[in-house]
Protein backbone atom coordinates (compact mmCIF):
# COMPACT_ATOMS: atom_id res chain seq x y z
CA UNK A 1 0.00 0.00 0.00
CA UNK A 2 0.89 3.45 -0.80
CA UNK A 3 1.94 6.15 1.27
CA UNK A 4 -0.91 8.21 1.95
CA UNK A 5 -0.78 11.97 0.50
CA UNK A 6 1.07 14.35 2.00
CA UNK A 7 -1.84 16.90 2.45
CA UNK A 8 -3.32 14.37 4.17
CA UNK A 9 -0.56 13.69 6.64
CA UNK A 10 -0.29 16.98 7.24
CA UNK A 11 -3.94 16.98 8.09
CA UNK A 12 -3.59 14.24 10.41
CA UNK A 13 -0.71 15.69 11.95
CA UNK A 14 -2.60 18.84 12.43
CA UNK A 15 -5.85 16.93 14.18
CA UNK A 16 -3.56 15.37 16.07
CA UNK A 17 -2.05 18.35 17.35
CA UNK A 18 -5.20 19.87 18.50
CA UNK A 19 -7.00 16.89 20.06
CA UNK A 20 -3.43 16.83 22.22
CA UNK A 21 -3.90 20.54 22.91
CA UNK A 22 -7.69 20.30 24.22
CA UNK A 23 -6.46 17.14 26.33
CA UNK A 24 -3.48 19.36 27.75
CA UNK A 25 -5.98 21.67 28.47
CA UNK A 26 -8.33 19.51 29.82
CA UNK A 27 -5.34 17.80 32.55
CA UNK A 28 -4.68 21.42 33.66
CA UNK A 29 -8.33 22.57 34.23
CA UNK A 30 -7.97 19.43 36.78
CA UNK A 31 -5.14 20.14 38.15
CA UNK A 32 -6.83 23.88 38.64
CA UNK A 33 -10.27 21.58 39.98
CA UNK A 34 -7.81 20.05 42.35
CA UNK A 35 -7.48 22.98 44.05
CA UNK A 36 -10.86 24.85 44.42
CA UNK A 37 -11.86 25.87 47.76
CA UNK A 38 -15.41 25.00 47.84
CA UNK A 39 -13.88 21.79 49.43
CA UNK A 40 -10.09 23.01 49.40
CA UNK A 41 -9.41 21.08 52.78
CA UNK A 42 -10.37 18.13 51.71
CA UNK A 43 -8.57 18.26 48.39
CA UNK A 44 -5.03 19.01 49.96
CA UNK A 45 -5.04 16.49 52.22
CA UNK A 46 -6.14 13.91 49.33
CA UNK A 47 -4.36 15.84 46.29
CA UNK A 48 -2.18 13.43 44.79
CA UNK A 49 2.14 14.11 44.44
CA UNK A 50 3.57 14.23 40.95
CA UNK A 51 3.62 10.45 40.30
CA UNK A 52 0.26 10.32 40.60
CA UNK A 53 -0.13 12.93 38.59
CA UNK A 54 1.90 11.43 36.18
CA UNK A 55 -0.27 8.95 36.13
CA UNK A 56 -3.56 11.28 35.64
CA UNK A 57 -1.59 13.09 32.91
CA UNK A 58 -0.80 9.08 30.79
CA UNK A 59 -4.56 7.94 31.47
CA UNK A 60 -5.76 11.38 30.08
CA UNK A 61 -3.61 11.88 26.95
CA UNK A 62 -2.68 8.01 26.09
CA UNK A 63 -6.10 6.38 27.15
CA UNK A 64 -9.12 5.78 24.24
CA UNK A 65 -11.29 5.91 27.20
CA UNK A 66 -12.06 2.70 29.11
CA UNK A 67 -14.73 4.11 31.95
CA UNK A 68 -17.91 3.96 30.70
CA UNK A 69 -21.39 4.57 32.08
CA UNK A 70 -23.96 1.82 32.66
CA UNK A 71 -26.90 1.67 30.29
CA UNK A 72 -29.10 4.30 30.69
CA UNK A 73 -32.74 3.14 32.87
CA UNK A 74 -35.26 3.09 30.40
CA UNK A 75 -37.26 2.76 33.82
CA UNK A 76 -36.43 5.71 35.18
CA UNK A 77 -39.58 7.14 37.14
CA UNK A 78 -40.93 10.56 36.17
CA UNK A 79 -42.59 12.42 39.05
CA UNK A 80 -43.52 16.14 39.35
CA UNK A 81 -43.77 18.50 42.47
CA UNK A 82 -46.70 17.47 45.19
CA UNK A 83 -49.47 19.83 44.70
CA UNK A 84 -51.60 18.82 47.66
CA UNK A 85 -50.01 20.38 50.21
CA UNK A 86 -52.67 23.31 51.33
CA UNK A 87 -53.18 21.95 54.81
CA UNK A 88 -49.08 21.74 55.71
CA UNK A 89 -47.84 23.68 58.46
CA UNK A 90 -45.35 25.40 55.99
CA UNK A 91 -48.32 26.35 53.72
CA UNK A 92 -50.26 28.00 56.47
CA UNK A 93 -47.12 30.07 57.86
CA UNK A 94 -46.67 30.74 54.07
CA UNK A 95 -50.02 32.08 53.62
CA UNK A 96 -50.45 33.63 57.61
CA UNK A 97 -47.05 35.91 56.61
CA UNK A 98 -48.45 37.12 53.04
CA UNK A 99 -52.00 37.92 55.04
CA UNK A 100 -53.75 41.10 53.27
CA UNK A 101 -50.83 41.06 50.69
CA UNK A 102 -51.14 40.87 47.04
CA UNK A 103 -51.14 37.19 45.84
CA UNK A 104 -49.31 38.26 42.60
CA UNK A 105 -46.49 39.24 45.18
CA UNK A 106 -43.86 36.46 46.23
CA UNK A 107 -42.31 36.89 49.75
CA UNK A 108 -38.29 36.96 50.49
CA UNK A 109 -36.28 37.39 53.52
CA UNK A 110 -32.43 37.27 53.24
CA UNK A 111 -30.24 34.87 54.50
CA UNK A 112 -27.01 36.29 55.34
CA UNK A 113 -25.53 34.81 58.11
CA UNK A 114 -24.09 31.01 57.61
CA UNK A 115 -25.28 29.99 61.25
CA UNK A 116 -28.89 31.26 60.01
CA UNK A 117 -28.91 29.29 56.56
CA UNK A 118 -28.05 26.28 58.28
CA UNK A 119 -30.62 26.36 60.91
CA UNK A 120 -33.41 27.59 57.66
CA UNK A 121 -32.84 24.71 56.23
CA UNK A 122 -32.58 21.85 59.08
CA UNK A 123 -35.92 24.04 60.24
CA UNK A 124 -37.56 23.22 56.85
CA UNK A 125 -36.65 19.56 56.64
CA UNK A 126 -37.84 18.71 59.91
CA UNK A 127 -40.99 21.09 59.98
CA UNK A 128 -41.95 19.31 56.40
CA UNK A 129 -44.86 17.00 55.83
CA UNK A 130 -45.47 15.97 52.66
CA UNK A 131 -42.29 16.71 49.62
CA UNK A 132 -38.69 17.95 50.29
CA UNK A 133 -37.10 18.54 46.46
CA UNK A 134 -33.60 19.65 46.55
CA UNK A 135 -30.44 20.39 44.18
CA UNK A 136 -27.35 21.47 44.69
CA UNK A 137 -24.03 21.16 43.08
CA UNK A 138 -22.30 19.53 45.99
CA UNK A 139 -23.54 18.09 49.09
CA UNK A 140 -19.87 17.14 51.13
CA UNK A 141 -19.26 13.87 53.12
CA UNK A 142 -18.10 16.35 56.60
CA UNK A 143 -20.00 17.39 59.41
CA UNK A 144 -22.32 19.56 57.69
CA UNK A 145 -23.36 17.18 54.72
CA UNK A 146 -23.72 14.55 57.02
CA UNK A 147 -26.28 16.33 59.47
CA UNK A 148 -27.96 17.58 56.52
CA UNK A 149 -28.30 13.93 54.99
CA UNK A 150 -29.17 12.12 58.19
CA UNK A 151 -32.18 14.79 58.57
CA UNK A 152 -33.07 13.97 55.18
CA UNK A 153 -33.85 10.32 55.98
CA UNK A 154 -35.44 11.38 59.25
CA UNK A 155 -38.10 13.14 57.54
CA UNK A 156 -39.03 9.94 55.16
CA UNK A 157 -39.34 8.20 58.02
CA UNK A 158 -41.99 10.21 58.99
CA UNK A 159 -43.73 9.93 55.31
CA UNK A 160 -42.35 12.97 53.53
CA UNK A 161 -41.41 12.49 50.12
CA UNK A 162 -37.54 13.16 49.13
CA UNK A 163 -36.06 13.81 46.21
CA UNK A 164 -32.30 14.87 46.04
CA UNK A 165 -30.63 15.90 42.92
CA UNK A 166 -26.67 16.31 43.09
CA UNK A 167 -24.33 17.17 40.41
CA UNK A 168 -21.70 13.78 40.01
CA UNK A 169 -18.32 15.83 40.13
CA UNK A 170 -17.27 15.79 43.61
CA UNK A 171 -20.13 13.28 44.74
CA UNK A 172 -17.87 10.08 44.87
CA UNK A 173 -16.68 11.30 47.93
CA UNK A 174 -20.82 11.10 49.46
CA UNK A 175 -21.29 7.54 47.51
CA UNK A 176 -21.77 5.65 50.30
CA UNK A 177 -24.16 7.92 52.16
CA UNK A 178 -26.03 9.07 49.15
CA UNK A 179 -26.81 5.05 48.46
CA UNK A 180 -27.37 4.51 51.81
CA UNK A 181 -30.24 7.50 52.01
CA UNK A 182 -31.79 6.14 48.71
CA UNK A 183 -31.91 2.86 50.01
CA UNK A 184 -34.69 4.48 52.33
CA UNK A 185 -38.55 4.12 52.16
CA UNK A 186 -39.44 7.72 50.23
CA UNK A 187 -36.44 8.30 49.11
CA UNK A 188 -35.01 9.52 45.70
CA UNK A 189 -31.36 10.44 44.88
CA UNK A 190 -30.34 11.14 41.58
CA UNK A 191 -27.28 12.07 40.14
CA UNK A 192 -26.73 14.69 37.35
CA UNK A 193 -24.50 14.19 34.19
CA UNK A 194 -21.88 11.37 35.30
CA UNK A 195 -18.51 10.62 34.99
CA UNK A 196 -17.46 7.54 32.87
CA UNK A 197 -15.35 6.86 35.55
CA UNK A 198 -16.64 6.01 38.71
CA UNK A 199 -13.95 4.97 41.61
CA UNK A 200 -11.26 7.51 43.32
CA UNK A 201 -11.00 10.93 43.87
CA UNK A 202 -12.17 13.52 41.88
CA UNK A 203 -8.56 13.94 40.17
CA UNK A 204 -8.41 10.07 38.96
CA UNK A 205 -12.30 10.10 37.74
CA UNK A 206 -11.73 13.82 35.57
CA UNK A 207 -8.26 12.32 34.21
CA UNK A 208 -9.78 8.65 33.65
CA UNK A 209 -13.36 10.79 32.13
CA UNK A 210 -11.47 13.15 29.58
CA UNK A 211 -12.49 10.91 26.76
CA UNK A 212 -15.77 12.98 27.42
CA UNK A 213 -14.68 15.82 28.62
CA UNK A 214 -16.88 18.19 26.63
CA UNK A 215 -19.72 16.47 28.46
CA UNK A 216 -18.15 16.16 31.86
CA UNK A 217 -17.00 20.07 31.84
CA UNK A 218 -20.89 21.17 31.83
CA UNK A 219 -22.01 20.81 35.38
CA UNK A 220 -25.34 21.74 37.08
CA UNK A 221 -24.61 24.19 39.66
CA UNK A 222 -28.35 25.50 40.34
CA UNK A 223 -28.97 25.71 44.73
CA UNK A 224 -32.34 24.86 45.11
CA UNK A 225 -34.28 23.67 48.43
CA UNK A 226 -38.24 23.51 48.32
CA UNK A 227 -40.76 22.41 51.21
CA UNK A 228 -43.80 21.12 51.02
CA UNK A 229 -43.70 23.13 47.35
CA UNK A 230 -44.93 26.35 50.34
CA UNK A 231 -41.29 27.89 51.14
CA UNK A 232 -38.10 27.35 49.23
CA UNK A 233 -34.12 28.57 49.53
CA UNK A 234 -32.11 29.80 46.89
CA UNK A 235 -28.74 31.27 46.76
CA UNK A 236 -25.24 30.66 46.26
CA UNK A 237 -24.30 27.96 49.17
CA UNK A 238 -23.97 24.47 48.74
CA UNK A 239 -24.31 21.52 51.65
CA UNK A 240 -20.82 22.01 53.12
CA UNK A 241 -18.84 23.70 56.56
CA UNK A 242 -17.51 26.14 54.66
CA UNK A 243 -20.82 27.85 53.70
CA UNK A 244 -22.28 28.17 56.89
CA UNK A 245 -19.54 29.01 58.93
CA UNK A 246 -18.09 26.27 60.47
CA UNK A 247 -15.16 25.54 58.01
CA UNK A 248 -11.48 26.23 59.35
CA UNK A 249 -9.20 27.81 58.45
CA UNK A 250 -11.26 29.59 55.75
CA UNK A 251 -15.42 30.52 55.36
CA UNK A 252 -17.39 31.83 52.43
CA UNK A 253 -19.05 34.83 52.79
CA UNK A 254 -22.59 34.08 50.81
CA UNK A 255 -26.49 34.99 50.62
CA UNK A 256 -29.74 33.08 50.25
CA UNK A 257 -32.98 34.15 50.30
CA UNK A 258 -36.12 32.56 51.99
CA UNK A 259 -39.02 32.64 49.24
CA UNK A 260 -42.45 32.02 49.52
CA UNK A 261 -45.88 32.72 46.98
CA UNK A 262 -45.86 32.49 43.66
CA UNK A 263 -42.03 31.92 43.28
CA UNK A 264 -42.35 29.04 45.04
CA UNK A 265 -44.26 27.17 42.11
CA UNK A 266 -41.83 28.56 39.26
CA UNK A 267 -39.22 26.71 41.36
CA UNK A 268 -41.05 23.52 41.66
CA UNK A 269 -41.50 23.44 37.87
CA UNK A 270 -37.42 23.80 37.51
CA UNK A 271 -36.41 20.99 39.68
CA UNK A 272 -38.93 18.91 37.94
CA UNK A 273 -37.14 19.89 34.28
CA UNK A 274 -33.77 18.66 35.71
CA UNK A 275 -34.94 15.95 37.87
CA UNK A 276 -36.71 13.81 34.93
CA UNK A 277 -33.95 14.80 32.37
CA UNK A 278 -32.14 12.45 30.76
CA UNK A 279 -28.77 14.04 32.45
CA UNK A 280 -29.77 12.79 35.93
CA UNK A 281 -29.61 8.72 36.31
CA UNK A 282 -30.83 7.13 39.36
CA UNK A 283 -28.02 6.82 42.32
CA UNK A 284 -28.55 3.24 42.23
CA UNK A 285 -27.51 2.57 38.76
CA UNK A 286 -24.54 4.32 39.43
CA UNK A 287 -23.78 3.53 43.06
CA UNK A 288 -24.38 -0.15 43.78
CA UNK A 289 -22.38 -0.05 47.22
CA UNK A 290 -25.98 -0.78 48.57
CA UNK A 291 -24.80 -2.90 51.81
CA UNK A 292 -21.61 -0.83 52.54
CA UNK A 293 -24.05 2.51 51.99
CA UNK A 294 -26.55 1.34 54.33
CA UNK A 295 -23.47 0.63 57.01
CA UNK A 296 -22.26 4.41 55.91
CA UNK A 297 -25.40 6.17 56.76
CA UNK A 298 -25.90 3.68 60.25
CA UNK A 299 -23.09 5.87 61.38
CA UNK A 300 -23.95 9.04 60.28
CA UNK A 301 -27.01 8.41 62.34
CA UNK A 302 -25.15 7.37 65.49
CA UNK A 303 -22.45 9.90 65.12
CA UNK A 304 -24.53 13.33 64.71
CA UNK A 305 -25.51 14.78 67.91
CA UNK A 306 -27.15 17.94 69.07
CA UNK A 307 -28.15 20.96 66.46
CA UNK A 308 -25.43 23.61 65.37
CA UNK A 309 -25.36 27.06 67.42
CA UNK A 310 -27.11 30.03 65.97
CA UNK A 311 -27.58 33.17 66.78
CA UNK A 312 -30.53 35.25 68.63
CA UNK A 313 -30.26 37.87 65.73
CA UNK A 314 -28.28 37.86 62.23
CA UNK A 315 -26.13 41.17 61.15
CA UNK A 316 -29.73 42.49 59.31
CA UNK A 317 -31.72 41.76 62.78
CA UNK A 318 -33.33 38.66 61.77
CA UNK A 319 -34.42 36.11 64.40
CA UNK A 320 -33.63 32.75 63.61
CA UNK A 321 -36.07 30.71 61.04
CA UNK A 322 -36.84 28.02 63.14
CA UNK A 323 -38.16 30.50 66.07
CA UNK A 324 -40.32 32.25 63.19
CA UNK A 325 -42.00 28.79 62.00
CA UNK A 326 -42.82 27.77 65.67
CA UNK A 327 -45.08 31.26 66.17
CA UNK A 328 -46.54 30.78 62.44
CA UNK A 329 -45.25 33.95 60.67
CA UNK A 330 -41.99 34.99 58.97
CA UNK A 331 -40.87 38.57 58.63
CA UNK A 332 -40.41 38.80 54.66
CA UNK A 333 -40.19 41.58 52.12
CA UNK A 334 -43.19 41.21 49.35
CA UNK A 335 -42.38 41.82 45.79
CA UNK A 336 -42.91 41.25 42.40
CA UNK A 337 -40.13 38.46 41.27
CA UNK A 338 -38.78 37.19 38.24
CA UNK A 339 -37.11 33.91 37.95
CA UNK A 340 -33.98 32.86 35.42
CA UNK A 341 -33.15 29.46 34.86
CA UNK A 342 -31.21 27.27 32.60
CA UNK A 343 -32.44 23.87 31.19
CA UNK A 344 -30.72 20.57 31.90
CA UNK A 345 -30.24 20.63 28.16
CA UNK A 346 -27.58 23.18 28.38
CA UNK A 347 -25.32 19.88 29.68
CA UNK A 348 -26.18 17.72 26.71
CA UNK A 349 -23.84 19.11 24.35
CA UNK A 350 -22.65 16.27 22.44
CA UNK A 351 -22.89 17.15 18.91
CA UNK A 352 -24.73 20.00 19.02
CA UNK A 353 -24.02 23.60 20.19
CA UNK A 354 -24.32 24.53 23.48
CA UNK A 355 -27.94 26.50 24.08
CA UNK A 356 -28.49 29.66 25.36
CA UNK A 357 -27.79 30.73 28.46
CA UNK A 358 -31.20 31.81 29.99
CA UNK A 359 -30.13 32.59 33.69
CA UNK A 360 -26.81 34.81 33.21
CA UNK A 361 -28.49 36.23 29.69
CA UNK A 362 -30.94 37.40 32.14
CA UNK A 363 -29.01 38.67 34.46
CA UNK A 364 -26.77 40.52 32.02
CA UNK A 365 -30.29 42.63 30.49
CA UNK A 366 -31.64 43.67 33.92
CA UNK A 367 -28.23 45.11 34.53
CA UNK A 368 -28.58 46.72 30.93
CA UNK A 369 -31.76 47.98 32.31
CA UNK A 370 -30.25 50.38 34.88
CA UNK A 371 -30.48 54.03 34.65
CA UNK A 372 -28.45 55.11 37.87
CA UNK A 373 -26.03 52.27 39.45
CA UNK A 374 -25.01 48.68 39.55
CA UNK A 375 -23.75 46.90 41.89
CA UNK A 376 -22.57 43.21 41.46
CA UNK A 377 -20.68 41.28 43.94
CA UNK A 378 -19.31 37.61 42.47
CA UNK A 379 -16.53 35.34 43.75
CA UNK A 380 -15.12 34.87 40.08
CA UNK A 381 -15.13 37.65 37.44
CA UNK A 382 -14.00 37.32 33.96
CA UNK A 383 -15.44 39.44 31.86
CA UNK A 384 -14.52 39.09 28.69
CA UNK A 385 -14.35 41.41 25.49
CA UNK A 386 -18.62 41.45 25.80
CA UNK A 387 -18.73 42.35 29.50
CA UNK A 388 -16.17 45.29 29.03
CA UNK A 389 -18.76 46.39 26.56
CA UNK A 390 -21.67 45.98 28.62
CA UNK A 391 -19.37 48.13 31.41
CA UNK A 392 -18.26 50.87 28.96
CA UNK A 393 -21.91 51.37 27.76
CA UNK A 394 -23.15 51.37 31.24
CA UNK A 395 -19.98 54.25 32.13
CA UNK A 396 -21.02 56.15 28.69
CA UNK A 397 -24.46 56.84 29.91
CA UNK A 398 -23.18 58.25 33.20
CA UNK A 399 -24.17 55.10 35.11
CA UNK A 400 -22.18 54.17 37.77
CA UNK A 401 -20.50 50.84 38.40
CA UNK A 402 -19.41 49.09 41.48
CA UNK A 403 -17.69 45.41 41.48
CA UNK A 404 -16.97 43.58 44.06
CA UNK A 405 -14.55 40.04 44.15
CA UNK A 406 -11.95 38.46 45.91
CA UNK A 407 -7.90 39.49 45.55
CA UNK A 408 -5.50 36.71 44.61
CA UNK A 409 -4.68 36.04 48.44
CA UNK A 410 -8.90 35.49 49.19
CA UNK A 411 -9.52 32.97 46.04
CA UNK A 412 -9.80 29.29 45.96
CA UNK A 413 -9.97 29.85 42.28
CA UNK A 414 -6.68 31.08 41.10
CA UNK A 415 -6.51 30.20 37.55
CA UNK A 416 -9.63 32.04 36.85
CA UNK A 417 -8.51 35.23 39.04
CA UNK A 418 -5.63 35.21 36.74
CA UNK A 419 -8.25 35.41 34.12
CA UNK A 420 -9.68 38.42 35.45
CA UNK A 421 -6.90 39.87 36.29
CA UNK A 422 -5.76 40.89 32.70
CA UNK A 423 -8.90 42.99 32.57
CA UNK A 424 -8.95 45.02 35.62
CA UNK A 425 -6.48 48.32 34.29
CA UNK A 426 -8.83 48.39 31.58
CA UNK A 427 -12.17 48.60 34.20
CA UNK A 428 -10.27 50.97 36.37
CA UNK A 429 -9.86 52.77 33.82
CA UNK A 430 -13.22 53.42 32.13
CA UNK A 431 -14.22 54.21 35.64
CA UNK A 432 -15.64 50.78 37.33
CA UNK A 433 -15.26 51.39 41.24
CA UNK A 434 -13.36 47.84 41.90
CA UNK A 435 -12.80 46.13 44.71
CA UNK A 436 -10.87 43.07 45.64
CA UNK A 437 -11.67 41.48 49.13
CA UNK A 438 -8.80 40.30 51.14
CA UNK A 439 -8.94 38.09 54.54
CA UNK A 440 -5.44 39.85 54.81
CA UNK A 441 -7.25 42.85 55.86
CA UNK A 442 -8.70 43.48 59.72
CA UNK A 443 -11.08 41.76 61.01
CA UNK A 444 -12.78 38.51 59.49
CA UNK A 445 -15.03 40.22 56.71
CA UNK A 446 -18.41 38.52 57.65
CA UNK A 447 -17.41 38.47 61.61
CA UNK A 448 -20.32 39.44 63.54
CA UNK A 449 -19.88 41.66 66.72
CA UNK A 450 -18.28 39.79 69.49
CA UNK A 451 -17.10 36.85 66.98
CA UNK A 452 -13.63 35.49 66.43
CA UNK A 453 -12.38 36.76 63.38
CA UNK A 454 -9.83 34.28 63.37
CA UNK A 455 -11.22 32.55 60.40
CA UNK A 456 -10.64 33.91 56.89
CA UNK A 457 -13.47 35.27 54.78
CA UNK A 458 -13.91 34.30 51.03
CA UNK A 459 -16.78 36.14 48.86
CA UNK A 460 -18.59 33.15 47.56
CA UNK A 461 -22.06 35.48 47.02
CA UNK A 462 -23.35 36.12 43.83
CA UNK A 463 -25.30 38.70 43.95
CA UNK A 464 -26.37 42.61 41.98
CA UNK A 465 -28.33 45.61 42.82
CA UNK A 466 -29.91 47.38 40.53
CA UNK A 467 -30.61 50.67 40.83
CA UNK A 468 -30.80 50.55 44.39
CA UNK A 469 -34.16 48.66 44.38
CA UNK A 470 -33.90 45.44 41.92
CA UNK A 471 -31.94 42.72 43.74
CA UNK A 472 -30.21 39.57 41.46
CA UNK A 473 -29.75 36.90 43.62
CA UNK A 474 -28.77 32.80 42.63
CA UNK A 475 -26.03 31.11 41.58
CA UNK A 476 -24.62 32.15 38.71
CA UNK A 477 -21.26 34.22 38.44
CA UNK A 478 -19.70 36.04 36.34
CA UNK A 479 -17.72 34.14 33.60
CA UNK A 480 -17.62 31.97 30.90
CA UNK A 481 -18.50 29.22 32.70
CA UNK A 482 -21.83 30.56 33.94
CA UNK A 483 -22.33 31.38 30.45
CA UNK A 484 -21.18 28.32 28.43
CA UNK A 485 -20.26 25.49 30.46
CA UNK A 486 -22.90 25.52 33.31
CA UNK A 487 -26.74 25.42 34.55
CA UNK A 488 -27.49 28.20 36.47
CA UNK A 489 -30.16 29.65 38.58
CA UNK A 490 -31.81 33.01 39.64
CA UNK A 491 -34.00 35.63 40.54
CA UNK A 492 -34.47 39.28 40.44
CA UNK A 493 -36.86 40.99 42.65
CA UNK A 494 -38.13 44.22 42.31
CA UNK A 495 -38.10 45.63 45.92
CA UNK A 496 -36.03 49.13 47.99
CA UNK A 497 -36.55 47.18 50.89
CA UNK A 498 -33.95 43.89 50.35
CA UNK A 499 -31.71 46.14 48.21
CA UNK A 500 -31.28 48.30 50.60
CA UNK A 501 -30.38 45.25 53.15
CA UNK A 502 -27.93 43.58 50.84
CA UNK A 503 -25.91 47.01 49.61
CA UNK A 504 -25.45 48.06 53.61
CA UNK A 505 -24.12 44.18 54.03
CA UNK A 506 -21.26 44.40 50.96
CA UNK A 507 -21.00 48.25 51.78
CA UNK A 508 -19.73 46.83 55.48
CA UNK A 509 -17.57 43.67 54.14
CA UNK A 510 -15.82 46.58 51.76
CA UNK A 511 -14.78 48.65 54.48
CA UNK A 512 -13.52 46.11 57.04
CA UNK A 513 -11.91 44.10 54.34
CA UNK A 514 -10.87 45.18 50.94
CA UNK A 515 -8.50 46.89 48.50
CA UNK A 516 -9.72 49.35 46.08
CA UNK A 517 -7.66 49.47 43.11
CA UNK A 518 -6.98 52.77 41.26
CA UNK A 519 -4.61 53.71 38.35
CA UNK A 520 -0.97 54.70 39.41
CA UNK A 521 -0.32 58.35 38.37
CA UNK A 522 3.14 58.00 37.77
CA UNK A 523 2.61 54.18 35.80
CA UNK A 524 0.58 54.22 32.49
CA UNK A 525 -1.42 51.40 33.07
CA UNK A 526 -0.28 49.59 36.25
CA UNK A 527 -2.82 49.71 38.81
CA UNK A 528 -2.41 50.51 42.98
CA UNK A 529 -4.10 48.77 45.78
CA UNK A 530 -5.42 51.46 48.79
CA UNK A 531 -6.59 49.72 51.65
CA UNK A 532 -7.29 50.98 55.58
CA UNK A 533 -4.90 49.45 57.71
CA UNK A 534 -4.83 50.19 61.26
CA UNK A 535 -6.78 53.25 60.97
CA UNK A 536 -4.71 54.76 57.90
CA UNK A 537 -4.30 54.61 54.37
CA UNK A 538 -1.82 52.15 52.27
CA UNK A 539 -1.36 52.09 48.73
CA UNK A 540 0.16 49.06 47.42
CA UNK A 541 1.97 49.49 44.27
CA UNK A 542 2.08 45.86 43.35
CA UNK A 543 -0.78 43.25 43.95
CA UNK A 544 -0.46 41.93 47.74
CA UNK A 545 -0.17 38.68 48.84
CA UNK A 546 1.22 37.23 45.43
CA UNK A 547 4.86 36.04 45.31
CA UNK A 548 6.27 36.00 42.35
CA UNK A 549 6.41 32.01 42.04
CA UNK A 550 3.04 32.16 41.59
CA UNK A 551 2.46 34.53 39.35
CA UNK A 552 5.22 32.43 37.17
CA UNK A 553 2.95 29.57 37.48
CA UNK A 554 -0.35 30.70 36.87
CA UNK A 555 0.96 32.95 34.09
CA UNK A 556 2.15 29.67 32.43
CA UNK A 557 -0.85 27.61 32.92
CA UNK A 558 -2.35 30.47 31.29
CA UNK A 559 -0.85 30.09 28.10
CA UNK A 560 -2.52 26.30 27.96
CA UNK A 561 -6.31 27.26 28.94
CA UNK A 562 -8.54 29.09 27.06
CA UNK A 563 -10.71 31.42 28.33
CA UNK A 564 -13.55 29.47 27.82
CA UNK A 565 -12.62 26.88 30.35
CA UNK A 566 -12.07 29.20 33.48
Amino acid sequence: MSDPPLSLSVASCIACLVHLHERLQALLVLLHWQMRGSIARELRRIRPGPASLLGHALAALLSTGCASLPPPDAARARSTVLGDVAHTRLAQVARASAAGVDPALSGFRLLADGDQALDARIALVRRAQVSLDIQYYLVAADATGRRFLRELGEAAGRGVRVRLLVDDLYANDSRLLLAGLAAQANVEVRLFNPLPQRGGKVGTRVALSLHEFERINRRMHNKLFIADGSLAVIGGRNIADDYFKRGEPSNFIDMDVLCSGPVVNGLGAVFDRFWNSEQAWPVQALLPDTDDGARAYAQVLQSVRGDPPVAPLDRLGYRPVTAELDEGRLTQHFAPARLYADGPEKAATEGRPAPEAFALEGALQAMREARSQVLVATPYLVPGERGLALMRRARDKGLRVIVMTNAQAATDEPLVHWGYARYRAEMVAMGVELHELSPALGRRADAAAGESASSLGRLHAKLAVIDGRRLLIGSMNMDRRSMRANTELGVLIDSPALAVEVTQTLQRDRDVGSYRLRSAARRPGSLEWVAQEAGREVVHPREPGVSWAERLRLGLMSLFVAEELL
